[in-house]
């Protein structure tokens, strides 16, 4: 009797099992914009941090990134547009988080802590947003350079600016794109 009723539960959660999708997709691949989405107005970020300029390099990456997606055209302003991206840096942190023997700073974290928000504009509703997004990126201190501050190693590390951008666009339209 008990094999019996252990072989008709397998064979029920078997079948639970094959007609269920259980919810899981890869990141980066969802998409919960309407249809009709096709131009994206990105104006440039304002930026009200004390990190001059970094506002030109997100921008750009986050206008390139939307670009990559293939579906959606983005232009710089919110004319003739489906939908508006708009965001503010409001700050741009440097912080140690690792040392050499001696005490000296060997990596940094910059975290960017950006207000950003995305706009329909067919009904002028907010599909996505979020007042306090933020991105955190560690970096290694180059010999001989120990900056103490974000503009020191951004303006000493080039690429750390161009993949700090990169990262943030990346992860800003991904989080769009899947209403996280």
């Amino acid at each position: 009797m008990r094999i019996k009723h252990l072989s008709t539960l397998a064979g029920l959660l078997a079948v639970v099992l094959a007609t269920s999708s259980c919810g899981y997709a890869l990141a980066g691949r969802g998409n919960t914009l309407p249809s009709e989405i096709r131009i994206i107005g990105v104006p440039q970020f304002v930026n009200q941090s004390t990190s001059a300029g970094i506002d030109g390099p997100i921008t750009d990456a986050v206008r390139a990134e939307w670009q990559s997606r293939g579906r959606f055209r983005q232009q710089p302003d919110a004319s003739n547009v489906d939908a508006v991206m708009t965001g503010t840096i409001l700050n741009v942190m440097l912080q140690p988080v690792a040392f050499t023997a001696d005490g000296q700073a060997s990596r940094y974290q910059i975290v960017v802590v950006a207000s950003v928000e995305f706009k329909l504009v067919k009904d002028n509703k907010v599909h996505w947003a979020n007042p306090s997004f933020q991105l955190r990126e560690e970096y290694p201190v180059t010999i001989g350079n120990s900056p103490t501050d974000v503009n020191a190693l951004l303006r000493t590390d080039a690429n750390a600016t161009e993949r700090l951008a990169r990262n943030f666009a990346r992860l800003i339209v991904t989080s769009i794109l899947e209403a996280f």
